[in-house]
């Protein structure tokens, strides 16, 4: 991931407002690639994209807490668009209410559950234990994917991914998370925080075609322009708004 130590010390040292702003703007930042990637110009498109993205976002962080419903509701309907793309392929279909809407939808939901996690008791700790996994899983199928990756995974949704790399994201994101036990969740059992590795190695790869399939929907290669040969904010964080929101759940 970009950044990555900057990330942690703004996890642990940033005050729990501060935090929240910082999420905030990085939600906005989301919904405006979402412009971009949409053509989001137009009055009326623009407006949909505001109340279905900005609208969860501030009376999330206002009220402090998650809707189970909404945010499974929205990880279902782009589980939905992964299978869609997988299935039929991608059009280009850019424009319209529905992409702008979901696209809404996917940061203006999930994007919170950053720093509702961050700032409860005990937290940061399972913040940064997620940011570490899912560090691990992207490594995992990189390296795997790279030396041993012989039968493509999702071909119409992400070309380069196979599925030796997804076995290997998950196998190095359950090792991780034993390595990681005894200084981030020593409480954990082996048992749950093996649970936990599975289902964010399982959540994280689901987040990145997610992120590819939209991108393919839309017709764009990137989702931003930020990080200069990496992308934007949405390429670089789609590994992480599905595990984020299981992560808040799990750790309750």
């Amino acid at each position: 991931m970009v950044a990555l130590p900057t990330v942690l010390v703004i996890v642990v040292l940033a005050p729990n407002s501060f935090f929240s702003i910082f999420i905030a703007a990085l939600a906005g930042l989301g919904l405006y690639e979402i412009g971009l990637m949409t053509d989001a110009r137009k009055p009326l498109p623009l407006l949909a994209l505001i109340v279905a993205g900005g609208a969860p976002v501030a009376v999330m962080l206002y009220a402090g807490r998650g809707s189970r419903i909404a945010a499974v509701s929205v990880i279902a309907a782009m589980f939905a668009l992964i299978v869609e793309v997988a299935v039929s392929g991608a059009h280009g279909d850019r424009e319209g209410a529905p992409m702008t809407i979901l696209g809404g939808l996917y940061v203006g939901v999930l994007f919170p559950y950053f720093a509702l996690l961050r700032n409860r008791p005990g937290g940061i700790n399972l913040l940064i234990l997620m940011l570490l996994l899912v560090v691990a899983s992207d490594t995992g199928a990189y390296f795997a994917g790279s030396y041993l990756g012989r039968i493509k995974l999702l071909p119409k949704v992400s070309p380069k991914k196979t599925i030796e790399g997804a076995v290997g994201g998950l196998a190095l994101t359950v090792v991780a998370g034993w390595l990681l036990r005894g200084l981030l969740v020593p409480k954990w059992t082996f048992r749950t925080v093996a649970l936990a590795s599975v289902a964010i190695g399982i959540l994280a790869q689901l987040g990145d075609l997610a992120c590819s399939a939209y991108k393919r929907t839309a017709g764009v290669k990137d989702s931003g322009w930020i990080f200069p040969g990496h992308g934007g904010l949405l390429d670089r964080a789609s590994s992480l708004v599905f595990a984020v929101v299981f992560t808040y759940y799990y750790g309750q």
